[in-house]
């Protein structure tokens, strides 16, 4: 109301009238640009394109064009000091730079992220890291335009690289100058364009609709030969364009701007639309290069040639043509699935290992060590592994529910490489103790800013907690974390690693011999050695994960105060828990949400405004399926959003005991449509795949079943469905209102906790109501 009412009328500006002059001064179709993505054929699309949009006027109006950087002298040489919502510290270094879009075979910036962004040895962000300075850097263009663009680099800084923000500035703006001394490498740039064109070449499938919006978007800037390439493929080594940039990187171009919580008390100066705190003073080319001087002798060099880059894009001569994934190799050590790629024909390969370690989950210190363990894991990995995510081999290791998983996904050329390489840094896995403090910290902070997360993030925590056995809460977890020691760690991996069981799933461009082969390489650095790091873990150590079953005509309440006492918003979490996975009651349950999901977007967000963020979804707590109403709001309590979903939820029942066979069918089809779609890319495919295989189902023709059974469904079916789990006092009906409060609507927490009354009940403490509560059987078994 301020910027759209209250300032405008201030100032005796009228909003309506200034709207009406900006749509006659710039709306008209000469300016507009409309894509259609459909089953129809052109001509039908055509005719529904006119008949739609024919009444918009063309005033021949030319696209506004603002020549020239956006920035005057005043706005260069500052450094902006600010105040974020949350923990971490951050310093980004801007400067206004010639787009590169008219350069974009010659891809200047490209060429300077690789460098100043590059992580591997000998770089800035290596030099920062070993310092103690940094956990991240990024480098490259932004707020691209025709006219106008920067070059931003961003880092991560540690408490430490906060204290020597000077001396980070210096050692950036130092080799800044020394990448202008050294002049443009050609060998460099025929790396990067190999990359790119490797990459464009075996590019996934995109969603089509996300690839016609692309193309339309190079239709207006690119010649027409370039419109399906755009800027992916730079094939023009032109270092005089590359150094004019570089050159533009220079402190007499420079703005500064340093986010840290550090920074509460010590600002003159509030922006008026979030409130955020700031402070702005001018920096010289003397006080940087000052800077330059003083800051340590640490030595910078240019990456390596990348031996990561693939080369071998043949196609493996696959003669399996199984539709599913299939067993391939169990010992007691490992399973293997194995999905070749029959589908997608490109050099690509995607596998996943996940490590089973009984220990990973006992206690939330053990949860803590596990996650250090794998945050140090990626730390050590990052100056060798870089160069092969930089080649189109990504990887990632992330903590799971009993343990730890390593994906690798990419060019299957070098693949086998960098998985030896991993499982070389599993086995000889050290703790340093300055890594292990700097990871430490990251993860503090993280779970310190956990506390900010919006309302609904919370109450979802929340009703996790409540659901999924052997859960943590964060604050024990920080807890935890606080008291941790380096030599913990030391004490810790050995044990986690001792009991261990590997299950994979490789797929794509790999040979059945050489995916066998992978598998026996893990197990023998893990189980094969005279002295084993691991054994088989003992079948009673299966570790499952198990969900709480809710009472049946039971409605369950948990109160909560949100954790950000600035944020006014509070929210309600809605939770119908209905059945354990079954392919026809998935059906019904989806088709349901399929109906109501329109009716509830319209009803509680445009109608009664309750909240922008308003959804319903489907729940998979572990197999157990189950809706979820999330309504986050400003305007009204949990209590009375509560109020307003069961009155939501009768309208339902009164819109599905009406709806006509016409539209059931239409939803159904509508559905089956959504299944029946078939998976884009490798990566999509064996994601589903990877589900079914991780949940312990295996499942993996879920959905030519649940298609089946949505085709045999009648309405009346679902009518009951609704009117047996769903609907207001349904008998088997089980659910659970997750409500927080923000500081707008604190004062009806203690009301709205005493009106809960039997039957109703008021989960006090999570923990132990999920500890008095029966638990559905797991599905692994």
């Amino acid at each position: 109301m301020k910027t759209l009412h209250v300032w405008p009328e201030a100032k005796g500006i009228d909003t309506r009238s200034e709207l009406v002059k900006f749509y006659d001064k710039h709306y008209s179709a000469s300016i507009m640009q409309l894509v259609v993505y459909g089953k129809e054929n052109l001509d039908k699309t055509q005719c529904l394109v006119e008949e739609i949009f024919q009444e918009i006027l063309n005033t021949n109006k030319s696209i506004p064009v603002f020549p020239g950087q956006p920035c005057t002298p005043d706005h260069l040489q500052v450094l902006v000091k600010a105040v974020p919502i949350k923990q971490g510290h951050k310093l980004t270094v801007s400067w206004p730079v010639t787009p590169s879009i008219h350069h974009y075979e010659e891809a200047p910036c490209s060429y300077l992220g690789h460098l100043i962004g590059h992580k591997g040895e000998g770089s800035l962000f290596h030099a920062l890291k070993t310092l103690g300075w940094a956990t991240g850097l990024h480098a490259g263009e932004v707020d691209l335009t025709m006219e106008s663009s920067f070059f931003n680099v961003s880092v991560d800084l540690t408490d430490a690289g906060h204290e020597h923000m000077q001396d980070v500035l210096g050692l950036l703006f130092r080799h800044i100058k020394h990448l202008q001394q050294s002049g443009v490498s050609q060998w460099i740039f025929d790396e990067l364009s190999a990359i790119c064109e490797a990459e464009f070449h075996y590019q996934a499938k995109r969603d089509p609709f996300s690839y016609a919006m692309a193309i339309s978007r190079n239709m207006k800037i690119y010649p027409t030969k370039h419109w399906l390439v755009g800027s992916s493929l730079p094939s023009r080594f032109n270092p005089d364009i590359v150094q004019k940039v570089l050159n533009e990187l220079s402190p007499s171009n420079v703005r500064i701007f340093w986010r840290s919580k550090k920074f509460e008390g010590q600002t003159d100066k509030t922006e008026p639309w979030y409130n955020t705190a700031y402070s702005l003073e001018n920096i010289t080319e003397f006080t940087i290069q000052e800077w330059k001087q003083s800051a340590p002798d640490v030595k910078l060099h240019l990456p390596v040639p990348n031996v990561f880059i693939p080369t071998d894009f043949s196609l493996k001569d696959i003669k399996d043509e199984d539709i599913f994934p299939v067993l391939l190799r169990k010992t007691s050590f490992s399973r293997t699935w194995y999905k070749p790629d029959t589908k997608f024909f490109i050099p690509k390969a995607y596998v996943k290992i996940y490590f089973n370690c009984p220990l990973a989950n006992t206690s939330p210190d053990a949860l803590v060590l596990s996650n250090i363990f794998v945050w140090l894991l990626v730390d050590c990995l990052n100056e060798y592994a870089y160069y092969a995510r930089s080649a189109g081999l990504n990887y990632g290791l992330s903590l799971s529910d009993n343990g730890f998983e390593l994906y690798l996904a990419g060019f299957n050329h070098k693949l086998r490489i960098l998985l030896e390489a991993i499982m070389q840094k599993i086995a000889k896995f050290e703790v340093k103790p300055d890594r292990f403090y700097v990871i430490k910290e990251t993860i503090t902070k993280a779970y310190q800013n956990i506390k900010f997360q919006q309302p609904y993030e919370q109450g979802m925590i929340y009703c996790s907690m409540v659901l999924q056995d052997r859960t943590w809460p964060w604050t024990e977890q920080l807890d935890a974390l606080t008291h941790l020691e380096a030599e913990d760690l030391v004490n810790f991996v050995p044990m986690l690693l001792s009991r261990t069981f590997v299950e994979c799933y490789i797929a794509g461009n790999v040979e059945k011999n050489d995916a066998e082969s992978m598998v026996e390489h893990i197990e023998d650095v893990l189980f094969n050695d005279p002295k084993p790091i691991s054994r088989p873990i003992f079948p009673s150590q299966t570790m499952t994960n198990r969900v709480v079953e809710l009472g049946t005509r039971m409605k369950y309440f948990c109160h909560q105060e949100g954790s950000n006492p600035s944020d006014e918003n509070s929210a309600l979490v809605h939770y119908i828990q209905v059945h354990q996975d079954e392919f026809a009651m998935n059906s019904k349950l989806q088709l349901f949400r399929l109906i109501a999901k329109q009716a509830t977007f319209h009803q509680l967000r445009t109608v009664e405004q309750l909240g922008y963020i308003t959804s319903l979804s489907q729940s998979n707590h572990s197999g157990v399926y189950g809706l979820q109403f999330i309504i986050q709001s400003s305007v009204k309590d949990p209590g009375h959003i509560d109020s307003r979903v069961q009155s939501l939820l009768k309208d339902l029942e009164n819109k599905l005991h009406k709806i006509s066979d016409e539209e059931f069918k239409s939803n159904v089809t509508a559905l089956v449509d959504m299944k029946l779609e078939k998976h884009k890319n490798l990566n999509e495919e064996s994601s589903f795949y990877w589900r079914e295989i991780k949940n312990g189902t295996f499942k993996f023709n879920r959905k030519d079943e649940e298609v089946a059974a949505l085709r045999e469904l009648e309405k009346t079916e679902l009518i009951e469905f609704f009117d047996t789990y769903i609907k207001v006092d349904a008998p088997k009906k089980k659910s659970m209102s997750i409500c927080v409060y923000g500081s707008q609507h604190l004062k009806e927490m203690a009301p709205d906790k005493d009106k809960v009354a039997s039957p109703f009940i008021e989960i006090e403490d999570i923990v132990g109501f999920r500890n008095s509560q029966p638990l559905y059987g797991s599905l692994k078994g």
